[in-house]
């Protein structure tokens, strides 16, 4: 009966050992992801602040050239961050973390947002804004199937026109003051939509190609 007892506390305490073993390792893990989203999204805001220096050099050096492609560097950069971003944001261990770090994103994109037009209409750039606006962490599942389609086609279409297009997604539920008063501006009550060079405002979408038509 005692050796059945050490077999049982032995076997306990390996469990518990494993388990404690599992979990700090999870935890180390998941701070390790929001020390990477914080670094990603550091480095963003440097590029953004030096995009904004470039801007205000304009009316001393009229590179527009240079302002434009370092908007579309910018663009691309925070767009494949947005991609990582929405890898790691189902985590509930991550979940308040993860919030904040999605509206400090969502901040800087509509900063981006703005300085692209600005940019367009100050240098009058051949590029086009294409800006995905989106329920974040939706319940309602039809919306949630309907948001995984449009990224996918919102993907394809920006492997199709690379360079050509600026692509921002924003969450637009994150009560983001700047993008609430765009909401309004363009007359924005549900979500999703896609607007494309602040004129075109698209409510349904099935295809790549509904998107193509606008660029020709």
């Amino acid at each position: 009966m005692e050796g059945k007892k050490r077999i049982f506390w032995d076997a306990f305490l390996l469990t518990l050992v494993v388990f404690l073993a599992g979990l700090f390792l999870g935890i180390s893990f998941e701070s390790s992801k929001v020390a990477q989203i914080n670094e990603y999204y550091a480095n963003s805001e440097i590029f953004l602040m030096d995009i904004l220096a470039l801007n205000n050099m304009i009316g001393l050096e009229k590179n527009c050239n240079l302002l434009a492609d370092a908007n579309l560097k910018m663009a691309d950069k925070v767009y494949e961050e947005a991609l990582l971003l929405e890898k790691y944001s189902d985590s509930e261990k991550l979940a308040q973390a993860m919030d904040l770090a999605h509206k400090r994103y969502d901040l800087l994109r509509t900063f981006l947002w703005i300085d692209s037009v600005n940019i367009k209409n100050k240098c009058n750039s051949n590029f086009s804004t294409v800006v995905y606006i989106y329920e974040y962490k939706t319940k309602d599942l039809v919306k949630k199937a309907t948001q995984n389609v449009w990224s996918k086609i919102l993907y394809e279409l920006k492997q199709n026109k690379g360079d050509k297009i600026v692509l921002i997604p924003i969450a637009g539920n994150n009560d983001i003051e700047s993008l609430e008063s765009l909401k309004r501006k363009f007359e924005i009550s549900n979500l999703p939509v896609v607007i494309i060079n602040e004129k075109n405002l698209i409510t349904k979408l099935e295809s790549v190609g509904e998107l193509e038509r606008y660029f020709e």
